[in-house]
């Protein structure tokens, strides 16, 4: 079924579905919530300010009572939250709050970056800053503020305020400010709306990491410097209780602010007077006057609800996706109109930790990784979603021909393996010494059975799956693997502190800085040293050459040069395999079930499949229309 036959079929079948989801608000909330006393203060004058008659101003106070929207107004979304939200800090180790993702794609909905990414073509956009630009010596880049934006408390957003944002970060030693501050040495408030970022530079003069400078401006939120010093004084200036401070009472410059929250839900309100309507920014107000996340136990339970119209934009696997509208009759739409659906650029890959005894050896970690069956992974956890590694052999690429083609892959042919290798890894496993001595089935290494167990988060149902299938391959080898499949938020401490054997996790896919951001991820040592470490590396390999090219690549042009460069790392990725990619798959994946609302964004549009919230397919959000006005 083509696109187009998908969209007219939302609108024919909207009709007869439209009446059982009148009364859809997502759940009702029993028990009030820290959210509600933290928006009233500032949403309370401005609910009533909305209000134009006694009969709506009933109807948002019943609304606030029971955490319901009206579904007109609601768009609701899927994927994105998988527990109770745990705070509003974006400087937090451990937060889990869908409105909160600082990567390429940073997730602006509520807080906001100074620009935005687009992985359509790879270019940055204007949000909080209108302009940037180097220095002749690439040592400080200058950006200047839009001078429209302003908080929702109504003050303005100033370059003292980005200024603040990095000292916080630095002197509180958040994530962020550890890992950036490898490359920055400071960023200063020039004018009101101006802000100078001066590189770290190396001893002779030169910016230790331009590409990296760069990712700042695209990934880091910009907080409010009277609100940031308002939570240092009530934490005593204490750096674990400013990273621990939930930030309930937050100032932020974005479309949307908190209006619920419990343990089965989440709502966003619009804020009306966000200064984005400016003529310099988006010129008018987002459509949807709420956003809400319902959080459901599994991929199964929120798959039931997308079929059901009770989820409109859905950031989850879903499997044979295209039965939904060609067996099933739904109104659903997805990205692209034929398999994979969605735009290939990620590559979710089994990480190694290194440090436990066993995943130390080479031949252990790559007799895993020939031994798994691959195309079952496809097939059966991706539902053919993505592209064979007979089609497009691994490395450290995405399957893009732009990506492609900044490698020598017969370079690397030799060392390539496409999986189900059981008689391979078993007789690399036996020239390494590593063998069963006991007779239990159960290879051993320094005495001890060679035991571990595969991590992901439970109810990820492709993820889950793919790692039952790493499971079975450990078995035909000799080395027992267990999966182990607890909630998101137990998974996000283990993987994020080295406290796993074997984890699941995606590097960078589309990015800013494209292929070198991967990289990093997969090899930069630099991230061994974070307490909390979201960015990459998760194992803690360490290898000095990849080290060296990675300080290598931020200052290179010569495309020649750059494929040398990362034809090597695949090599030694290949070779010491200290993660392994079990799949590719769409940055995002990203169905919309068009029974309440349509317009959502499809190839062509410019806007990508970033799910309505995410770097510049925020755009989605301003021209989305009811199917029944």
């Amino acid at each position: 079924m083509t696109k187009s036959k998908k969209s007219l079929l939302a609108l024919i079948l909207a009709a007869s579905m439209a009446a059982s989801l009148a009364s859809c608000g997502g759940g009702s909330a029993t028990t009030s919530t820290p959210a509600e006393s933290s928006a009233s203060s500032e949403s309370a004058e401005t609910s009533s300010e909305e209000a134009s008659s006694e009969e709506s101003s009933t109807s948002e106070a019943e609304a606030t009572t029971a955490g319901s929207t009206p579904r007109n107004e609601t768009v609701y979304f899927g994927g994105q939250q998988w527990g109770t939200l745990n705070d509003f800090n974006p400087m937090s180790a451990g937060s889990n709050n869908w409105c909160q993702s600082q990567g390429d794609s940073s997730r602006v909905f509520v807080y906001e970056s100074l620009f935005i990414y687009n992985m359509l073509d790879g270019k940055l956009y204007p949000l909080l800053g209108t302009d940037y630009a180097w220095n002749d010596e690439q040592t400080a880049l200058t950006v200047h503020l839009n001078p429209d934006a302003h908080w929702n408390d109504g003050t303005p957003v100033t370059a003292e305020d980005v200024a603040y944002t990095w000292e916080v970060n630095v002197k509180y030693a958040s994530s962020r400010g550890l890992d950036m501050s490898q490359y920055i040495d400071s960023i200063e408030a020039t004018d009101e709306h101006t802000v100078t970022i001066n590189a770290k530079l190396d001893d002779s003069g030169v910016s230790i990491n331009p590409l990296k400078v760069v990712d700042y401006i695209a990934q880091t939120y910009v907080m409010q410097k009277a609100y940031l010093e308002k939570v240092e004084e009530r934490c005593n200036y204490d750096a674990e209780a400013v990273k621990l401070d939930t930030m309930e009472d937050l100032v932020v410059s974005g479309p949307y602010y908190p209006y619920y929250y419990d343990d089965q839900k989440v709502v966003y309100q619009r804020d009306d007077n966000y200064w984005g309507q400016a003529d310099s920014m988006w010129g008018k107000l987002p459509v949807p006057k709420y956003l809400a996340h319902t959080i459901y136990s599994d991929n199964n339970a929120a798959q039931v609800a997308f079929a059901n119209g009770e989820i409109d934009c859905n950031q989850q696997f879903i499997t044979d996706v295209q039965k939904m509208w060609e067996e099933q009759d739904l109104p659903i739409t997805t990205y692209l109109d034929e398999q994979p659906y969605g735009i290939c650029v990620q590559l979710p890959t089994a990480w190694f930790n290194v440090e436990r005894e066993g995943l130390d050896q080479v031949a252990v970690r790559k007799a895993i990784a020939m031994a798994v069956d691959y195309d079952q992974i496809i097939s059966s956890a991706m539902s053919n979603q993505s592209p064979s590694f007979k089609d497009v052999p691994r490395s450290i690429m995405n399957p893009t021909d732009g990506e492609q083609k900044m490698y020598d892959h017969d370079a690397v042919k030799d060392l390539q393996w496409v999986g189900k290798d059981i008689a391979g890894a078993n007789t690399l496993l036996d020239e390494a010494g590593i063998v069963d001595s006991d007779g239990d089935g159960i290879r051993e290494y320094n005495g001890k059975n060679l035991s571990f167990q595969a991590e992901c988060p439970s109810g990820w149902t492709d993820w889950n799956a793919a790692l039952e299938i790493v499971a079975a391959a450990g078995k035909e080898i000799g080395i027992d693997i267990s999966t182990y499949f607890p909630d998101a938020n137990t998974y996000y401490a283990d993987l994020t502190t080295c406290n796993f054997d074997i984890g699941m996790w995606s590097p960078a896919g589309a990015s800013v800085n494209g292929i070198y951001s991967r990289a990093m991820g997969l090899f930069s040592s630099s991230y061994i040293q974070l307490e909390s470490n979201w960015s990459g590396n998760f194992g803690h390999y360490v290898n000095e050459r990849a080290d060296e090219i990675l300080s290598l690549l931020p200052h290179e042009t010569d495309e020649a040069t750059l494929k040398n460069y990362y034809t090597e790392l695949t090599e030694i990725y290949l070779t010491d395999v200290p993660s392994f990619t079990l799949m590719y798959r769409p940055q995002y994946f990203y169905a919309c079930n068009e029974t309440v609302w349509t317009g959502f964004p499809v190839q062509g549009d410019g806007i990508p499949p970033t799910v309505l919230t995410d770097g510049y397919g925020i755009a989605g959000l301003y021209q989305l229309e009811l199917v029944n006005p």
